[in-house]
């Protein structure tokens, strides 16, 4: 059976995507030229970036105006391909 399932979703929205790595002092400027790519300028406040508490990782929440399923889909590709990357939600 071939069921193509609906989004929940409403497009445009304000989506929020956690990006996990290994500590880097340009960590978070690697993750924003990555999504920028994709959805040009990001807005004031759209990073926000957290070492972990032994510092050995750091996250960064990407905050984006989201246009479309395929546009998120690009971005995950993208930042997944990357080996400094270890994990994306």
């Amino acid at each position: 059976m071939n069921e193509r399932r609906e989004s929940a979703m409403v497009f445009p929205c304000r989506f929020p995507i956690k990006v996990m790595g290994y500590w880097a002092e340009d960590f978070d400027a690697f993750v924003a030229q990555i999504v920028r790519r994709h959805v040009g300028d990001l807005g004031e406040g759209a990073l926000r970036s957290r070492e972990s508490r032994a510092g050995r990782f750091i996250s960064v929440t990407v905050t984006i105006e989201a246009k479309s399923r395929s546009q998120l889909d690009a971005i995950y590709r993208d930042l997944t391909s990357e080996a400094r990357i270890v994990m994306v939600l």
